[in-house]
């Protein structure tokens, strides 16, 4: 008998959904904060070194270093700036979305240290004698711009300017300085810092007893206001040794968001489809739960103010693939059931208790992946680390609870006792319910591959892939970015195909010697060149205007210093050890240490693979290719888990004798576990295509190592760990027994 409430409640449900989504999911999507890669803005990480010698850098003065570069940004009108204290030593300052970059550049770092003096250099007054808050704009009796300052006191100028008075012509001079300090020679080339700024220098004809002075200089209306605004701010604590940046125009920013959106679209429309085909029913209810996910996230993403950066929107959009994983588990353990004969009901309960475990593994250890990513990364690379671990637990809560509940209530409605077909499937692949026992397994399409017959292939085939790799880094080497070698690299876009000997010769006309030139894009409009050598911020600012004038659009210029890119290399290498660690820890305890083995042999096959593809064909690598290599990682034991935890549930039904007990279950477990990673893969690959095609350039690199590492990964799952853990399992077994058959032989006959 059906029960209609249980459907009623299904559509009630879908209803509450719709009421809740649709009126709110605009407002959400408007609220998420956009990183500077995607509105443009610039991202800079300085060095704190102190003012004076003696002065020691503690906590106490990065927080007011932090609190001093605040007020600053609040003269740039920046809505959602981001200063943020990393290490002991080292201030990070993301602006996203400012306008004029070079200003903000500019007034982030300068010191803001006024001193007046007389033509022999000797401090007479500093900043210390202004009132706080004190400067304004002003203009003097001819309208020309100028900068009103309010003294303490007044009698310590009267005594400043006789001195300077009695001096007499033409040494009666007061000069104004910013940032001015002695020995500024080896000073520059110590600290890598521009010239003093010379402010004015005025004539002393008479004695001033007043708290009132005037700055005037050949200033503009912006400029005499930019130096009041530095001085309200107050001068910097510290020095601040800019040692990585990366900026992005606001242009690029614009067109990476839509592209990136619109991939986005396809990859997520085409799982959909793809699901609904294949799972029929089911399908459509993991279609209403991964629209449920995405909600859910882009809502938590708003809440926790997170700000969306591209790799951040990959992450999303690679989360949706995994997502779909933990729905193809659950679905294809009950049709395994509903091909047992099993009701309806008792399937779905069956199938839902058996992958349970398997899904709870499989995202367990991506997680491992991205909290060592965050812990390890950048800023970039921790936002997708952030994205990807609040996806992997949110699509854990929707695939597994959302699914149970939605398809539950249909289940149990009894509608769909005799509609397996409603579940993709036939009638003629149910095998008869009294005649299945506890150890009786379903036919696949795939019962006529032996993998494990195919083992020493597979293993020479991918020896064979690891030799020519080894012997491609050591006669290529890798296209190491300049986020690992240091140096400049400036990403030039144009209206127009760019010719890149023309650009070469356009930066060598400029005074630069380009180390490469690579066009980069299917039409050849972005052009990215690399330079020795970290330009400074004069240089940047100078360089960012002569390409927009030449190519018409801001280019995007990133610096690395050779001790940020040490520590970065450092940093990843010491990242992917710790993921793999931790992998071989949790698996050991929750399964057994051959097993765990096993899958970091596979793992680390697929992250050299991918190494050796990018060596191969002198693609980039820069920190986004090490995200996307701990991203595989966890992926590859994701689908490696699957996989063991179906050997671990067939060796419980049948006891292991002899190394062909061994090989049958891992056949058994590749052959009812096929269509899972095949499936699993190809909604993965959507997406990834998808960002591939028509995403942005920004992260191809970043697609392309995921996608290799995608069809890898598979590969190693089917072919490399479970052949692995056979033969080492084997060994155990022929081990074992020896053994008996030796203390059998040694035992005194009767």
């Amino acid at each position: 008998m059906v029960k209609r409430s249980r459907i009623v409640a299904f559509f009630l449900l879908l209803l509450l959904f719709a009421g809740v989504m649709g009126p709110t999911i605009q407002g959400i999507v408007h609220n998420i904060k956009l990183g500077l890669d995607l509105q443009g803005g610039f991202e800079v990480l300085y060095e704190v070194k102190p003012a004076k010698k003696g002065d020691k850098i503690d906590q106490e003065t990065l927080q007011s270093t932090v609190s001093a570069l605040n007020k600053r940004i609040n003269v740039l009108g920046v809505s959602e700036p981001r200063v943020d204290i990393e290490g002991g030593n080292r201030i990070r300052v993301q602006l996203a979305g400012v306008k004029d970059q070079n200003e903000a550049r500019e007034i982030l770092s300068t010191q803001a240290k006024l001193t007046f003096r007389d033509v022999n250099d000797n401090v007479l007054m500093d900043g210390s004698d202004l009132v706080q808050g004190g400067a304004k704009l002003s203009f003097d009796e001819n309208g020309r711009p100028s900068v009103a300052l309010k003294l303490k006191d007044a009698d310590k100028f009267r005594q400043v300017t006789e001195k300077v008075y009695k001096m007499g012509p033409p040494n009666n001079i007061l000069v104004i300085w910013l940032d001015f300090k002695e020995g500024v020679d080896s000073y520059r080339k110590e600290a890598g810092k521009a010239d003093p700024k010379f402010i004015s220098a005025a004539s002393v004809n008479q004695v001033f007893n007043q708290t009132d002075v005037s700055i005037v200089g050949n200033f503009t209306v912006k400029e005499a206001q930019q130096l009041a605004d530095l001085l309200n701010a107050g001068a910097l604590p510290v020095e601040l040794h800019e040692i990585y940046s990366t900026s992005v125009g606001a242009q690029f920013g614009k067109n990476a968001l839509q592209k990136t959106v619109l991939a986005g679209i396809i990859g997520v429309a085409a799982i959909f489809l793809f699901m609904i085909w294949f799972y029929r029913l089911p399908g459509i209810i993991a279609v209403i739960t991964l629209s449920v996910y995405i909600y859910l996230i882009l809502l938590l993403f708003d809440w926790m103010n997170v700000v969306m950066t591209l790799p951040g929107i990959a992450a999303l959009i690679l989360g949706v693939g995994m997502a779909v994983d933990a729905n193809i588990i659950t679905y294809e353990r009950i049709k395994e059931e509903l091909k047992l004969g099993k009701s309806m009901l008792s399937a779905f309960r069956a199938g839902n208790r058996g992958s349970f475990a398997t899904i709870f593994d499989a995202n367990l250890t991506t997680i491992i992946a991205g909290a060592v990513l965050f812990i390890y990364g950048t800023s970039s690379v921790k936002g997708f680390a952030t994205t990807l671990i609040i996806s992997i637990v949110v699509s854990f809560l929707t695939a597994v609870y959302g699914t149970r509940l939605l398809l539950g209530l249909l289940v149990s409605s009894r509608w769909l006792d005799k509609k397996p077909e409603w579940f993709g499937v036939k009638k003629s692949e149910i095998l008869n319910i009294a005649e299945t026992t506890e150890e009786t397994e379903v036919p696949t399409k795939f019962d006529r591959w032996d993998f494990v017959k195919h083992s020493k292939k597979f293993f020479i085939f991918s020896g064979a892939l690891t030799i020519a790799g080894v012997i491609s880094l050591f006669a290529l080497g890798l296209n190491l970015g300049i986020d690992f070698t240091s140096g400049t690299r400036v990403e030039v876009t144009s209206s127009q195909p760019i010719d890149a000997k023309e650009l070469s010769r356009y930066f060598e006309r400029l005074g630069y010697k380009p180390e490469d030139v690579v066009l980069s894009g299917t039409d050849g409009k972005t052009g990215v060149v690399r330079l020795i050598g970290v330009l400074d911020k004069q240089e940047i600012a100078k360089l960012k205007n002569e390409l927009k004038q030449a190519y018409g659009n801001e280019p995007n210029i990133s610096t690395v210093s050779p001790v940020v890119g040490k520590q970065l290399a450092r940093n990843a290498l010491i990242a992917v050890l710790i993921s793999s660690i931790g992998i071989i820890l949790y698996v050991t305890i929750r399964f057994e240490w051959r097993m765990a083995l096993a899958a970091i042999v596979a793992l680390l096959h697929d992250a050299f693979f991918i190494i050796t593809v990018f060596s191969l064909t002198r693609l980039e690598v820069d920190l986004t290719f090490i995200a996307a290599v701990l991203t595989i990682i966890g992926y590859s034991i994701n689908d490696t888990m699957v996989t063991f935890d179906r050997i671990r549930d067939l060796m419980k039904k049948r006891k292991v004798k002899t190394v062909d007990d061994l090989k049958h279950i891992v056949n058994r477990a590749l052959q009812q576990t096929f269509t899972r990673s095949v499936n699993t893969v190809l909604t993965v690959l959507f997406t990834v295509i998808a960002l591939l095609i028509f995403g942005s350039e920004a992260i191809r690199n970043f697609n392309l190592a995921l996608l290799v590492g995608l069809v890898c990964g598979v590969y190693s799952s089917l072919c490399i760990a479970s052949q692995l853990w056979v033969v080492w399992k084997g060994q155990e077994l022929k081990k074992g027994k020896g053994a008996k058959k030796a203390a059998a032989e040694a035992e005194p006959q009767v």
